[in-house]
């Protein structure tokens, strides 16, 4: 797994927590494992991923992924945080790799998650990724 950073000051035992435990919720969303995911959420989360889509649950958008990929995995490179008052930002990027529904392979795909961590648990998560234009670019529609 990467190195959480934090640019200008050292990791706190409060930085690094919040850092750890969105890379555990990551890896629990790549089994796909939804319901472990979701032990990392409060209970009134908000995810919203890339175009707007909005979910409540992790489970959501395991099905939501499970209608786009045949699967898909993440590489993750790099985990920066953000301490704030009373809650800590955390982003994850690095690139998807996996399969489209059809069985071709993909690698590469750029994301960027940023998770919003209060109180030992992630209460928000956006998510953006280029598998929309990609998707476009293979059907010949220009981006």
């Amino acid at each position: 797994m990467p190195q959480p950073s934090l640019a200008s000051a050292p990791l706190t035992h409060e930085t690094a927590a919040a850092a750890a435990l969105v890379e555990r919720f990551l890896v629990a969303s790549m089994v796909p494992d939804p319901e472990t995911a979701a032990t990392f959420m409060a209970a009134d989360v908000a995810i919203t991923f890339t175009g707007g889509r909005k979910f409540t649950h992790p489970r959501d958008a395991t099905a939501f992924n499970a209608r786009r990929y045949k699967w898909v995995k993440k590489k993750m490179e790099r985990t920066d945080v953000a301490p704030g008052d009373g809650e800590t930002v955390v982003y994850n990027t690095g690139t998807l790799y996996g399969e489209w529904p059809d069985g071709t392979p993909f690698e590469g795909n750029r994301y960027v998650d940023r998770f919003v961590v209060r109180g030992g648990k992630i209460v928000k998560m956006d998510v953006w990724n280029d598998s929309a234009e990609r998707l476009l670019t293979q059907r010949g529609i220009e981006a």
